[in-house]
Parts: structure tokens; sequence; C-alpha cells
């Protein structure tokens, strides 16, 4: 037998971190068991507000590399099939109309039950079961009927989703009996809370995947962290490729209860991932980031601040803040600024050959040297002067890619600056 997964997101929007952590999930049980991974979109409607989220959808679910087998379907093209299978359950005697709607008979006795891959034997009583609306009088079909029909239709062996659905379960499988189709396997994961123990949202963070992916986030960190929520290899492998992942991935290692989003691990994984980075990989890595951003910055001079830049960032998001006085002016705080330390720098460094990080470096010591200052009191001026600010990259390795002539500019200007 094959195994048939599916994610099956509503088009309502962006595409919550939640959601594709199930996605991931579903995906990664698929390729370690040689099945397959389907995307379905649950849509009850057409129109450009959907077809944006399902692009959208697609659009993240790729960038993560989460790739899925076959087209993607819509519940939408399956209208006319539930209608028709609503009937033949009306025809049977196993549903009835109401009010132009037609509703499933449940039982009155007894339990539905079944055995889920992550929480164990789960049973409810079937005279807490209302008779179920599968057709609604307009000719709809509700989710709770669409969705396992389409499981059934699908070939979906087994259905991997957040325990938000567990309600849900119950009455799905007393559609498929009544269907005559095969129950799947059912395994339902805990839910993404954030530190507070809510269920995650913005007021948490980023949430969405568009916005991980504005921050710099790598898209292999942010799966591997994913990974890492609610499921676990052992209890001290943490960094882990995405074959790994895959080769090493079980239902059987993924907890039932909550899993806690922390934004600071994320964070730091992300700092490693692009740490072990090749520098021509890191580099372009960095420089589409500042593509995608509409950061029109040489993409030479970006490639050539990754050496001192890459020890420090943990997102490309920081970039910006961080090295963006490479590519554009800055305005640095006069309180800062020391004008006779900056006007002696002018002149330590002015005639400099070669303009190099060695002999900027041995100058600018002679400098604090022949001031009788301490080397961080006049690093400290000359860096708010170079960069903006008191937080950068290394300062002499940043003046000699800033070059002689930006560098001095910008010495005389902040200069003038403290001085008047």
């Amino acid at each position: 037998m094959t195994v048939k997964v599916r994610f099956a997101p509503s088009p309502t929007g962006f595409l919550h971190i939640g959601g594709v952590r199930t996605a991931l999930f579903n995906w990664l049980y698929a390729r370690h068991v040689g099945g397959e991974f389907h995307l379905r979109i649950e849509n009850t409607d057409t129109g450009r507000e959907v077809a944006e989220a399902t692009e959208q959808i697609k659009e993240s679910l790729a960038w993560l590399g989460l790739d899925w087998d076959g087209e993607v379907t819509f519940q939408l093209d399956r209208m006319e099939r539930c209608q028709v299978e609503a009937r033949r359950l009306l025809e049977e005697g196993k549903a009835y109309e109401d009010e132009g709607a037609i509703r499933i008979r449940m039982p009155d006795e007894g339990v539905t039950g079944w055995d889920d891959a992550v929480r164990g034997r789960l049973e409810v009583a079937n005279d807490t079961l209302d008779d179920l609306i599968i057709l609604r009088s307009d000719g709809r079909p509700t989710y709770n009927f669409a969705s396992p029909l389409e499981d059934w239709l699908d070939g979906i062996t087994h259905v991997i989703r957040g325990d938000d659905h567990v309600s849900n379960t119950p009455k799905q499988i007393r559609v498929l009996e009544a269907l005559g189709a095969d129950i799947p396997v059912y395994a339902h994961v805990g839910n993404v809370l954030g530190t507070d123990g809510k269920k995650l949202s913005k007021r948490h963070g980023a949430v969405g995947v568009d916005e991980f992916r504005r921050e710099g986030y790598l898209p292999e960190a942010l799966v591997n962290y994913l990974a890492l929520l609610g499921w676990s290899y052992d209890d001290r492998t943490t960094i882990m490729s995405r074959q790994e992942l895959v080769e090493r991935f079980t239902i059987e290692r993924v907890i039932a209860r909550p899993a806690t989003f922390d934004y600071e691990k994320l964070e730091w994984m992300n700092g490693a991932y692009l740490r072990a980075l090749e520098p021509n990989a890191y580099a372009g890595a960095l420089t589409t980031f500042l593509g995608e951003q509409g950061l029109d910055w040489d993409d030479e001079l970006a490639r050539r601040t990754v050496p001192i830049v890459r020890e420090k960032l943990v997102k490309l998001g920081r970039y910006p803040e961080y090295a963006g006085f490479f590519f554009h002016d800055v305005t640095p705080d006069a309180k800062l600024l020391d004008g006779l330390v900056l006007a002696a720098a002018e002149g330590a460094i002015a005639s400099l050959d070669p303009f190099e990080t060695p002999e900027i470096e041995q100058a600018l010591r002679s400098l604090s040297d022949s001031l009788g200052l301490k080397p961080r009191q006049v690093f400290q001026s000359i860096r708010v002067a170079v960069t903006g600010t008191n937080v950068s990259p290394s300062l002499f390795e940043s003046i000699e890619l800033l070059g002689r002539e930006k560098t001095l500019e910008r010495l005389r200007s902040a200069a003038a600056l403290a001085d008047a």
C-alpha cells in the first residue's frame, strides 16, 4: 500500500507557521516511507483573493522545499460529487432531509473510536454526536462532509493534522463509514503555542511564512526548527539536514502535548546555518535576500562584506541595519563624536599606501598612543563617524571596504558636526 497524506489549508490569507509545521510533518512522513504528499485547497468559492492566497501557499511551500505530488486540488471542484454522494446516502436511508438540508444519521448508542497514531486510543460517546448536516439547503457541502469525502476520493491513508481537529474526527469517521470508505489512520499533533502558553499569533511576533522570509531566515533553518516542534530524533541532536530529517522522521516520536515556539532558539539555529554556509553560498543568499527586499545595493560590495558580517548576523534581515552604511550616507550622533580625534584620524590615514586593513589598524593604534587616549575612546568616535552607529562590523576592515575617499569624507563631515 502506498502511503498518501495531504495538507489542506484554507485560502484565507498568509500561511500560518503552525499550519506549515503540520505540512512539514506530513511531507517528512511521506518522504520517509516513499509515499505521496498532496496539496488540497479547501476553498468554498473562487475569486481573486482565493487565487492570490493559493499562489502564496504554493510559493511558501516551494520556498521551504516542501514539494507536493500531482496537481493541486480544490474542494470546490468536488462540489458536484459531494451532492451526488449526499443524495446516495439519502436514498440508502443513511441520511434524511431537514428543511432543505441533508443530515446524516448518527448512532444513538455505543462509541466512535480510533487508534490515534499520536494520542493513542480515543473514543467519543455516540449520543453526543448530533446528526450532521452534510449538504446545506443551497447545495453546498459542509466541511465535515467534503473533507473526509475528498480523503476517500484521493486515497488518503494517513491524516496528520492539529489536535484542534480531534472533535471533527468521530463525525468524519461516521461519514466515511456511511460512504463505504476505508478509514485512514488519524494522527493529531499538539498545537504550536507562544511562550505565554497561548496559541501562536501576531502578538508573539512573526507567524506567517512570508514574514520569516522577509526577516531573513534561511528555509533550511526554518524547516529544521519546525521539525523539532513536537518531534525529536533523540535528546541531543538539534541541527539536522533535510535529508537527515527525512531519514529519521517517524510518527511514533511525535508528541501530543503542545509545542512552544521560541524565537530566540530559531535565531540561534538560523545563525548556525548562516555561519555554516560556504562564503559563495552565503554571498548568494545575502544578495538574493537584498534583491527580494527591493534594495538596489552593489552586489559585489555586498559579497565583499561577507567575511566581516557572517559571525555576527543571526538572520539576514539585520544586515541592512548592521552593514547598510556601506551603501548609503550616514548621520552620526554628534554627542558621540570627538572633533579632535576625527581630525587627527583623517590625517593619520589620508596618505596610507596600501589602504588596507593592517596598515589602517596600525595607523589608528599609533594615533591613540600619540593622543594619549585609550584605543576604545579613539575607535568609538571614528566608528560612529564612519558607520553612523557604535555597533558595526570590524572597524579596520570596514574602513578598507568603504574606501579611502568615502572614509575621509565621513571623517571630515563628522568632525564639522562635532565642532558645530
